[in-house]
């Protein structure tokens, strides 16, 4: 039978819900509060409450409030504690994510004024270039078919290069990147200009990943030196016509 001397367990302090949210269940703590409580309590209807004694059991709540009392004013300590304890667990574990990397703009714009023909036929050809028209980190080399980039990136390359025939007939003309120097597998284009005077304008674009210090060519042949890389003077209503135009972007990768 339990000592009927027995105090009760102290009473939790208020900041302990009196159920456990984890469980739905009373908590732990209050529930052995109250089964000391009901183990005084059946001492007392089993023996008699002479046996126990009054004085005993006003000790007992006396004791619980006493403790309750301590608790409540030493909480704000604890809190602190508990506090600066959970502070330093956040950033402990507190995981900054890299910064975001803006990749820097790189453009540029060039074209050709005069015509460009081929010297000999089925013979590369690089197209040059007489005009820079903008340009922020890719720029013309030397000699000038070279476009070179200043920083590593993905690049589009987009030229519109005007073509024509001088004589009749039929003339093929083909058209491809190199870079740095090398031909660009699966790359080529192919045109085919029939008679006199039988412009087209041949439009195409790439991306290429290239390092800083890397430069792209456009290269072409002809199996009849009659078809040109034809540039056209101006007119009262309308203005020149390049040979070539190029422009070139690194936007495509935006922010990192």
């Amino acid at each position: 039978m339990p000592n009927p001397s027995a105090t009760p367990t102290p009473i939790t302090p208020p900041r302990v819900p009196f159920i456990d949210a984890r469980t739905g269940l009373i908590d732990r703590a209050w529930y052995q509060f109250f089964l000391s409580l009901y183990r005084i309590s059946d001492t007392a209807v089993n023996d008699g409450i002479a046996n126990l004694g009054l004085e005993s059991l006003i000790a007992s709540y006396d004791a619980a409030l006493q403790a309750l009392d301590q608790d409540v004013h030493t909480q704000p300590e604890h809190l602190i504690n508990e506090i600066a304890q959970l502070q330093s667990q956040i950033q402990a574990l507190q995981v900054t994510p890299p910064p975001r990397e803006f990749k820097r703009s790189r453009y540029g714009q060039f074209y050709d004024t005069t015509s460009q023909t081929a010297a000999a036929i089925n013979t590369p050809y690089a197209i040059t270039f007489d005009t820079t028209d903008v340009s922020n980190g890719v720029y013309i080399g030397s000699p000038t078919s070279r476009v070179y980039v200043d920083e590593r990136g993905i690049y589009n390359f987009l030229f519109s290069i005007q073509l024509d025939k001088t004589t009749g007939g039929t003339g093929i003309f083909w058209v491809w990147p190199r870079i740095n120097g090398v031909d660009v597998p699966n790359s080529n284009s192919q045109l085919r200009l029939q008679g006199n005077n039988a412009e087209q304008l041949a439009t195409i674009g790439y991306f290429f990943p290239l390092n800083a210090g890397d430069y792209v060519e456009v290269m072409y042949a002809v199996d009849d030196v009659t078809v040109v890389v034809q540039a056209f003077a101006s007119s009262a209503f309308y203005p020149a016509v390049p040979s070539i135009i190029l422009t070139v972007s690194n936007n495509i990768e935006g922010v990192q």
